[in-house]
């Protein structure tokens, strides 16, 4: 045999294991991007509406975002970036916050304005409520009752005292 025939064959040789070794990396249960239609117009919506509320279509600055507004555990610029790209979606308190964030209802956001969901109107005293009233207001239907009782009290009495200020006295101090 040759030298040039040597490396000839080695060359090949080369070639060929890279791209068997390309074909066993796919077969070997690597997670292939597959395309998502519905997560694709999802991610196209959440671009739209990073836009119109002003906000640049960073990865970043919607997680800084999103995690300045949301109660629970934050998320990481990389799921805010499957969010933009379409590899993933939000689960639904996400959903929920990060419609609050860029100040779009959850079903437009998932469906389109387009396929407006006509679910029941919530009741008129959570229209005013933010995210950290809606996450007090979960926590607080988790009390006992009991506990649930002494929650009330000192709501009624805050009320009682913010409506009626207390002017400070001095019946009770000694230089009266």
């Amino acid at each position: 045999m040759s030298a040039a025939h040597l490396t000839f064959s080695y060359t090949e040789f080369k070639r060929s294991s890279i791209a068997c070794k390309r074909g066993l990396f796919y077969l070997s249960g690597m997670k292939k991007n597959t395309y998502n239609p519905e997560y694709q117009a999802f991610a196209a919506r959440l671009r739209q509406a990073m836009k119109d509320a002003g906000l640049k279509t960073s990865a970043t600055l919607l997680a800084d975002a999103f995690n300045m507004r949301y109660w629970g555990e934050g998320i990481t610029a990389h799921a805010a970036r499957n969010w933009m790209f379409g590899v993933s979606m939000p689960k639904q308190d996400k959903l929920k916050a990060l419609s609050e964030v860029l100040n779009i209802s959850p079903q437009d956001l998932l469906f389109g304005p387009q396929h407006q969901v006509h679910a029941a109107r919530e009741t008129q005293i959570s229209d005013g409520m933010g995210l950290g009233d809606t996450e007090m207001l979960r926590q607080y239907l988790q009390l006992q009752p009991e506990h649930k009782r002494m929650v009330r009290q000192w709501v009624r009495m805050s009320l009682v005292f913010q409506q009626n200020p207390v002017a400070p006295s001095n019946a009770g101090s000694p230089h009266a």
